[in-house]
C-alpha cells in the first residue's frame, strides 16, 4: 500500500531519572524524549496521523569524550532534522519511502560530521510514526502488515508469514553499574525498588543483563556480589554487555578467564546467553572474535550501524545483533530474516536503551515479540517512574488502551511486570502497537538549531 507523506511534526519532552544509570563512559540522570507525528495521504485520497516516540540519549551513539551530552542530543536533533527534510516526494510504500531516502540521510549526516548510528536515529523514529499511520488509516496492526507485508518489505513473503507474536514477553531487567546489589547499600526513599534484591523481589525476574566495565579485577568482583543475590533463585539466565569499555577480544577473553577461574561465579557463568558488544567500535569489526565466541556466542550492538553491518560481523565469528527500534525497524526485521536465512546458532537479542513508557515501549515490544524474541532487555521502568512526567489525562489514556501493560503505582502509570513476564496482547490492536497518542499540547517543539 503507497502513501505520500503530507507533514512531520517533532516534539520533545525532557525526562527524569529516579536513580543515575551508569552504562559504559556515562552516568545518565537526564535526558529529552523525542515524539514524530506524521500525517499521510493514502493511495484511495485518505489520510491518517501516526506517532513514535525515542529517548535521545548521550554517550550511547557518539561516544566522543570531546563532546557534551548537549552537543551528543544535538546530533540526535540533527538527524531528526535531516530525515523531516529529505522524508516525503511521490506515493511509495513504507519501506519504500526508508530505501527511497537512506542513502541520502547518510550523505547528508556525513556531511555534518554524524556517524552513522547517529543517522540512523532521525529515519528509525519517522519510519515508526509513518507505518503507525499507515497501519491506523487503514484499520490493521502492526502485526497484520508486517506478515501481510503491507509494508512493502522485499523479504520472502513465507518468511513474513511466519512470524506469530507471542503473547507475553520475558523482561531481562539491566543491573547498571552503579546500581546497588543489595538492601545494605545506599537508598534512594520513592517506595521503588532500587536494589537488585528488591527488584526480584517485586518483578520476579528470570532474566539479567550485566554491565561490565573494562576493568578485569572490578568487573569479577560486582559480578561477584551479583551472583551472590541471583544464586538464590532456583534457574535464572543472563547476558553480558561490554558496551566497547575493551580495547580488543584479548582483554574480553581475559575477563572470561578469570570469571572461569572464580568458583562463585560457576552458576552465573553456565547462565550466560551472550555477550553483547564488549569491543570498541572502532576495533569491533577489524579483528575475528571466534576465540571468544567459542566459549559464547557475542553479539553487536554500537555495531550495527549500517544495513550491512551484521553480515560484515558475521564474517569475522559473531553469531547475533541487537534489535533496537533507535536503530531502526527495518534494521532488525531485515536481520532476523538473515538469521532465519543463516539458520541454526544465529540470532537477535532485544535490547532496551531505555525506552519509556508509551510509545516507545510499546513499539519495541511489538517489534521483539513478532521477531520471535523471548526475552528483552527493560530498563526505563526501573530508572523512570514510568509515566509520571507525562499529563495525567495522558497517562490515564494509556491505561485504559493497555491495561495489560501498564499499571498504577507510587503516583504513575508503570508497566506491569508480573513473575518476570510482559503481557502483551493489547498491543494486536489498529495502528502501530498504540491505541493511545501523546497530549501534543503538553509537549514542546523541538528545539533545531
Amino acid at each position: 500500500m503507497k502513501f505520500a507523506v503530507r507533514q512531520i511534526d517533532l516534539f520533545e519532552r525532557d525526562v527524569r531519572l529516579r536513580m543515575p544509570f551508569r552504562f559504559g563512559v556515562v552516568t545518565l540522570t537526564e535526558a529529552p524524549q523525542a515524539f514524530a507525528r506524521v500525517r499521510i495521504r493514502l493511495e484511495n485520497g485518505a489520510e491518517a496521523e501516526g506517532a513514535a516516540a525515542e529517548m535521545m540519549v548521550p554517550k550511547w551513539f557518539d561516544k566522543d569524550p570531546a563532546l557534551s551530552n548537549e552537543e551528543n542530543v544535538e546530533q540526535l536533533r540533527s538527524s531528526l532534522a535531516i530525515a523531516k527534510g529529505i522524508y516525503g516526494g511521490g506515493a511509495n510504500t513504507a519501506f519504500g519511502h526508508f530505501q527511497a531516502h537512506y542513502r541520502h540521510q547518510m550523505e547528508r549526516a556525513a556531511a555534518r560530521d554524524l556517524n552513522a548510528l547517529v543517522a540512523c536515529y532521525g529515519p528509525a523514529l519517522i519510519d515508526r510514526a509513518l507505518l503507525d499511520a499507515l497501519c491506523r488509516g487503514l484499520g490493521v496492526s502492526f502485526y497484520e502488515a508486517v506478515r501481510r507485508n503491507i509494508v512493502g518489505l522485499e523479504l520472502p513473503p513465507a518468511y513474513l508469514e511466519s512470524l506469530k507474536p507471542a503473547g507475553q514477553i520475558a523482561a531481562r531487567h539491566t543491573v547498571g553499574l552503579l546500581d546497588p546489589i543489595a538492601a545494605t547499600e545506599r537508598r534512594i526513599d520513592d517506595g521503588l525498588p532500587q536494589t537488585l534484591e528488591e527488584v526480584i523481589a517485586r518483578y520476579g525476574h528470570r532474566w539479567f543483563k550485566l554491565k561490565v566495565g573494562g576493568d578485569v579485577r572490578a568487573d569479577v568482583d560486582r559480578l561477584c556480589a551479583i551472583a551472590s543475590v541471583l544464586d538464590r533463585l532456583g534457574e535464572y539466565h543472563v547476558t553480558l554487555d561490554g558496551n566497547e569499555q575493551y580495547e580488543n577480544v584479548d582483554g574480553v577473553l581475559a575477563l572470561w578467564h578469570r570469571m572461569k577461574a572464580e568458583p562463585r561465579l560457576r552458576r552465573l557463568i553456565a547462565g550466560v546467553a551472550f555477550i553483547e558488544q564488549p569491543i570498541r567500535r572502532q576495533n569491533a569489526l577489524s579483528a575475528d572474535v571466534s576465540a571468544l565466541a567459542k566459549e559464547k556466542p557475542v553479539i553487536i550492538d554500537e555495531s550495527d550501524d549500517t544495513l550491512d553491518a551484521f553480515a560484515r560481523a558475521k564474517s569475522l565469528g559473531y553469531r547475533g545483533v541487537s534489535s533496537k527500534t533507535c536503530k531502526g525497524l527495518y534494521k532488525s526485521i531485515i536481520n532476523a530474516a538473515r538469521c532465519a536465512e543463516w539458520g541454526k546458532g544465529y540470532f537477535m537479542s532485544g535490547e532496551d536503551l531505555t525506552v519509556q513508557a508509551g510509545l516507545a515501549v510499546q513499539q519495541d515490544l511489538a517489534l521483539v515479540s513478532l521477531l520471535g524474541i523471548a526475552h528483552v532487555e527493560r530498563n526505563g521502568h526501573h530508572y523512570v517512574n514510568g509515566m509520571a512526567g507525562s499529563p495525567a489525562s495522558e497517562q490515564d489514556a494509556f491505561l485504559r488502551a493497555h491495561p495489560d501493560l501498564y499499571e498504577r503505582s507510587h503516583g504513575a502509570v508503570r508497566l506491569r511486570i508480573t513473575k518476570g513476564q510482559l503481557a502483551l496482547g493489547s498491543l494486536n490492536c489498529p495502528g502501530y502497537a498504540s491505541v493511545a497518542v501523546p497530549d501534543w499540547n503538553q509537549m514542546g517543539e523541538m528545539r533545531i538549531k
